[in-house]
């Protein structure tokens, strides 16, 4: 009974996402947020306490990772036409680091977190992250085209 509602109050905070014009990109931001949480601290089944711990080092986590993601993006749209050599093996190597950086930054993440969450619900929490965002996706879809 707690994953039905769990369920229902998920798809009742989404709907407002959803119900946008057709073509427009704007959301709610802090719908979604409020979702995502909902979603993901369901599926982990985290307790009070957990998601008290879970949720700041989560967040921290994740806008570290969006800052080191938008200089990879920044790097990767870099024009290089006309580029000597040597600056396009410059290049190289920053992505490099970056995605280094990146690496890092998972491997801190997943040792604080299984301070706080078990190292299953740690594993779990990549293919959860990837549920939420596909559920999201088949919502949008839907609204689009009804039909399927």
């Amino acid at each position: 009974m707690k994953n039905i509602s769990i369920y229902i109050l998920f798809y009742f905070l989404s709907l407002p996402l959803m119900a946008q014009q057709q073509g427009d990109t704007d959301y709610d931001k802090e719908k979604l947020e409020s979702a995502k949480v909902a979603f993901i601290t369901q599926r982990l089944d985290l307790t009070p306490e957990q998601a008290e711990k879970f949720w700041p080092l989560y967040n921290q986590h994740r806008e570290d990772k969006r800052n080191l993601m938008k200089s990879l993006h920044v790097l990767g749209k870099m024009d290089v036409e006309g580029v000597s050599n040597e600056k396009a093996l410059e290049l190289i190597e920053q992505k490099f680091e970056i995605e280094q950086e990146i690496l890092d930054l998972e491997k801190a993440f997943h040792k604080e977190i299984i301070k706080v969450i078990s190292p299953v619900q740690a594993v779990q929490l990549g293919e959860v992250n990837k549920d939420f965002t596909r559920h999201i996706y088949h919502m949008q879809k839907r609204k689009k085209d009804p039909e399927k």
